[in-house]
């Protein structure tokens, strides 16, 4: 094999592929990547096992092609450390890989491609093609909702669903959920639902931000492949049976709030200096044309600040929620306005964005 690439086209295909490759393996392979090369360009590819990412790289020239692995992490910090511009030849000696480039000379130790494992989606498939633009927005006005390392392992994840013409993401980490649904042009597909799980989603997110316009989403019972022109994702599902969201959905709501959206978040920002470190709790006061925001902690400081709003329900009503939740959600909305729906100080509450109905938050209450 012998080949040579541009550094900026290496580091970019090197680190996505190496973005999978875990610290700890039990594989000594699993910390390498495969690269791929014939007359047309190069595949590399990474794995965990779990997840893989394979990303074409456009070679400057091919003397020969072939198969073989070599460390992704090693690979990723010579790239980034070779000037910018230049041009990096490999060529493979044995069980080495000879990287020059300019006067700088490399060997990496090398490991057989035969032995590298490979993902494969077995079974009746179901496919979909997806927009690059909903595709983001789906995972990425859903994400932060996830939960991280939670004993109930089918939270640690995102719910894909797809039927009925849409396209829905779901998360929940037990204290609050988000939910966003974009319609599927011209697709009528059977009712599916699977969990991705949370590594999977955080990296479909950014390689969503760098797909082209279309992906196709391609899944079975226990494995999902998206598929872009430059680029092919597979993961394992979580199997499992994900919470019946739409119960947890709140219906209608006595007590209605609309606020710009971006001075409640710094309003709630502020209060949230002198909160709990711990709990992180704002208690909200409801009035006509005005909420307040309060906070305190255990060293006896105070925070309060009041904000014009518009309101209907009962004045003086008082509901307190985890600030970061609620901040989390602000950050993601993008409309000007947004509306809070409540029905009592123990019921969740809906946040909403005026004008947006494809996403949908839910936050539980907490007790101050």
């Amino acid at each position: 094999m012998e080949f040579s690439v541009s550094r900026e086209q290496l580091l970019e295909k090197a680190q996505t592929a190496a973005s999978v490759v875990e610290r700890k393996q039990t594989m000594a392979i699993l910390a390498n990547v495969l690269i791929e090369v014939d007359a047309t360009g190069a595949v590399v590819t990474g794995t965990d096992l779990d997840t893989e990412i394979s990303t074409n790289m456009e070679l400057v020239e091919v003397a020969s092609g072939g198969a073989v692995t070599v460390p992704g992490k090693k690979l990723v910090d010579i790239a980034k450390a070779l000037p910018e511009g230049s041009v990096v030849q490999f060529k493979q000696d044995g069980t080495q890989m000879l990287l020059s480039s300019g006067r700088s000379r490399f060997k990496l130790a090398t490991l057989p491609a035969a032995d590298y494992p490979r993902l494969e989606i077995r079974g009746d498939l179901t496919t979909v093609s997806l927009a690059k633009g909903p595709l983001q927005d789906a995972i990425g006005k859903t994400q932060f909702a996830m939960a991280q390392q939670d004993v109930r392992y089918y939270l640690n994840g995102m719910l894909f669903s797809i039927g009925g013409g849409e396209f829905r993401t779901v998360a929940t980490d037990g204290h609050r959920l988000s939910l966003y649904q974009t319609p599927l042009e011209g697709m009528s597909a059977e009712p599916s639902s699977l969990i991705v799980p949370r590594k999977a989603v955080l990296e479909l997110a950014r390689l969503a931000n760098s797909a082209d316009d279309t992906v196709e989403l391609a899944f079975s019972t226990s494995h999902f492949r998206v598929a872009g022109p430059t680029f092919v994702f597979t993961s394992v599902l979580i199997d499992g049976r994900f919470p019946d969201y739409e119960r947890v959905v709140p219906q209608g709501g006595d007590h209605v709030v609309r606020a710009d959206r971006k001075r409640l978040r710094e309003v709630l920002l502020r209060a949230s200096i002198l909160s709990s470190e711990q709990y992180r709790g704002v208690r909200l006061r409801l009035s006509q044309g005005q909420i307040d925001v309060m906070a305190n902690n255990a060293e006896q400081e105070e925070a309060q600040e009041s904000l014009e709003v518009e309101f209907v329900g009962q004045d003086g009503f008082e509901i307190g929620f985890n600030v970061s939740y609620l901040l989390d959600v602000l950050a993601t909305i993008e409309s000007e306005m947004v509306e809070l729906r409540f029905g009592d100080s123990n019921r969740s509450a809906l946040v909403l964005g005026v004008g947006d109905d494809a996403g949908r938050y839910v936050v539980m209450p907490m007790r101050l």
